[in-house]
């Protein structure tokens, strides 16, 4: 059966449409005490590594790790949406799928470790960047087998233990990375690091399942095949997704110097903070848009709920990349050895607000079945944004000097294609004017606060982030796009 002939829920309480936005909002809660955590402890890490590798070492890291991630994207397979939702709907099944999941991804991961590494030799990278990406990918096991445990905590609402294992994981990672570069290790000890940190993320994962009644199921067929092929469109969309920052980085890397790509890395790492609140925000409203997508209506409510938020969310991340880029590569890596990655960092400033609607609009799509159409236009994504990339990567090396720009440029306009797509295939009915009017509300208090912030004196980098979420805060309580209600609801929840 297709993904999109899923049949959905047969029944919805008309009570989802009032009770949807605390379940959302405590899960989000969750995942963003999870997220701060985890944010700080990257930051960590990858201050250490740029400091300790510097630009030409830390390019290569990037490189082997960005072609991890896309391997176990492709050995994921789906598992991350659908295992979610099928927890949601089908809460009796949750054993057997995840020792299902379990034997699915030790296969598959065994066979990635072999694939990267010939990919590796194929693109024509030299035998110790071929040896790190196998090491990368076969480190990245136990964390990749500890995922299925949080895909479930997440399809029972359990957000909490699922920040908990993903929080763990990474103080161990951090840890064994700073241990190990403090007795003189280099880049493979560094990956011998993770490996520990998704151990322990594992274990842990473990534990909290037997202590809430989760434990692996036995295997059986039907499973596996729901997993292999209900999960092939979902497994598209995220290959997609997957693919492009894989493309970018192996694009980069041919066309322009090492140095260049630590610069890119480094600006995107700074990137992934920024849009972790689009990541929680999707993540915590996925299992309540899965069980309201038989209801209209429902659906609508939920969707509205998590789309607010994330436009004054991302537009105040939009605003502070552009003003304070130069501050934050400046405190992380250092402005002598990464000092370009600013402007890097400044160009990805007008795409992020995009970049929040399309992972919000895109979560919403998945769970209304709609993956095949939205798999499609992604995969017409990537190739625009490759295509333009081969053009704009060699343009801004030979004029800039900084070839990471051209990346950049060229992720901006297949975000605009996605925004397109993910309107166009979403259910009737489940966007209504009311989602334009804060997209315009957001923009207005965005584009006030840069404003604003070009007729003030230049401010360090701790003064300047709180007055810029004062100012945004009150152009926001301003514009309507935040209401009084909606500050006390965020300030009971924090004291919670």
């Amino acid at each position: 059966m297709a993904t999109s002939e899923i049949p959905s829920t047969p029944h919805v309480a008309p009570a989802i449409s009032e009770q949807a936005r605390s379940p959302v909002a405590l899960n989000a809660f969750h995942l963003l005490l999870g997220q701060i955590a985890s944010t700080a402890l990257s930051i960590a890490l990858s201050a250490a590594l740029g400091r300790t590798l510097g630009p030409t070492d830390f390019g290569i890291y990037f490189l082997v790790f960005t072609m991890s991630t896309f391997a176990y994207v492709v050995v994921d397979w789906g598992q991350s949406a659908l295992l979610i939702r099928e927890a949601a709907r089908r809460p009796e099944a949750v054993s057997t799928l995840l020792g299902s999941s379990l034997v699915f991804r030790t296969g598959a991961a065994i066979l990635a470790v072999l694939l990267i590494a010939l990919c590796a030799r194929a693109i024509g990278y030299p035998p110790r960047i071929q040896a790190l990406a196998a090491l990368m990918v076969g480190c990245a096991l136990p964390l990749a087998l500890s995922q299925p445990y949080g895909y479930l905590f997440r399809g029972r609402d359990r957000m909490d233990l699922d920040a908990t294992v993903t929080v763990t994981g990474k103080a161990i990672a951090v840890a064994a990375t700073l241990v190990l570069l403090a007795l003189g290790g280099r880049l493979g000890w560094v990956i011998v690091a993770q490996g520990l940190g998704g151990a322990g993320a594992l274990a842990l994962a473990v534990a909290l399942g037997r202590r809430v009644g989760l434990r692996p199921g036995r295997p059986d067929r039907a499973t596996l095949q729901l997993l292999g092929h209900e999960g092939s469109a979902l497994a598209v969309f995220l290959v997609a997704i997957a693919v492009q920052p894989y493309l970018d980085v192996v694009i980069l890397s041919r066309l322009s110097p090492a140095p260049v790509v630590g610069w890119y890395g480094a600006a995107r790492n700074i990137i992934g903070v920024l849009i972790a609140p689009a990541t929680i925000l999707a993540a915590a409203s996925f299992p309540q848009l899965s069980r309201a997508a038989s209801n209209v209506g429902a659906f609508r409510d939920v969707l509205r709920s998590s789309l607010r938020p994330l436009l004054g969310l991302g537009a105040l991340g939009a605003v502070g990349c552009f003003l304070f880029a130069d501050l934050a590569v400046a405190l992380v890596y250092s402005r002598g050895k990464f000092g370009p990655a600013s402007s890097v960092l400044q160009l990805y400033a007008p795409g992020l607000l995009i970049f929040y609607l399309d992972m919000t609009l895109a979560t919403a799509a998945t769970a209304a079945g709609k993956t095949r159409p939205l798999a499609a236009a992604k995969l017409l994504s990537v190739v625009a944004s490759s295509g333009l990339a081969l053009v704009f990567i060699p343009l801004c090396q030979a004029r800039y000097g900084n070839g990471g720009l051209g990346v950049v440029a060229a992720f901006t306009v297949s975000e605009v294609v996605m925004l397109v797509a993910c309107i166009a295939v979403l259910p009737r009915g489940a966007l209504a004017i009311g989602e334009l009017l804060d997209l315009g509300r957001a923009f207005v208090a965005g584009l006030g606060t840069w404003l604003l912030f070009q007729l003030l004196p230049t401010l360090n980098f701790w003064l300047g982030i709180p007055v810029c979420i004062l100012v945004y805060t009150t152009l926001a309580l301003t514009v309507g796009l935040l209401s009084w209600a909606d500050l006390g609801r965020l300030i009971r929840r924090g004291r919670r």
